[in-house]
């Protein structure tokens, strides 16, 4: 994560109307109430968090979070510090490449959330493939929206009968 600490000043030049983007499209295809609460996993500087409802964000770049306004704290998707179900949504735009271990963050963002989830991711990664695919084995892809740079998949937990 080296490198976002490096970089941090500038991200939101860089990055912001992309990241806008890909916030509006999850707006345009999620309703999102007033009273959820989401996880959003690779937060950055907070771009992505722009919702009327609790949201907290967790990013391991000290430098991204330090101008993200929002509720944050730093940490990795292999380990997230909330109980099992804590969230309606989780969320995590164009970040998963950057996970040590991608198995792992999936797991764990399953854990957390209850339902729903959005992860958008980088089409031009090398990892791409080996990420759809989990997300697919982990989940029901209910929606995809391609965009310029991303494959964003939406998605809901796989229902267990008992």
């Amino acid at each position: 994560m080296e490198y976002y600490n490096i970089i941090s000043k500038s991200y939101n030049e860089l990055h912001k109307e992309e990241q806008l983007n890909k916030l509006s499209i999850i707006k345009a295809n999620v309703k999102i109430g007033k009273g959820a609460k989401i996880l959003d996993v690779g937060c950055g500087t907070g771009i992505s968090s722009d919702f009327e409802c609790f949201v907290v964000g967790i990013d391991p770049s000290i430098g991204l979070l330090r101008q993200n306004r929002n509720i944050k704290l730093q940490g990795v998707a292999e380990n997230l510090p909330f109980k099992s179900g804590s969230f309606d949504y989780v969320i995590s735009l164009t970040s998963m490449h950057n996970f040590s271990d991608i198995q792992k963050s999936i797991s764990e963002m399953k854990r957390v959330g209850r339902q729903n989830f959005v992860f958008s991711v980088l089409k031009k990664s090398k990892k791409f493939e080996a990420i759809k695919s989990l997300i697919e084995e982990n989940f029901i892809v209910e929606s995809v929206v391609e965009e310029e740079r991303d494959m964003m998949l939406f998605c809901k937990k796989h229902k267990l009968y008992i």
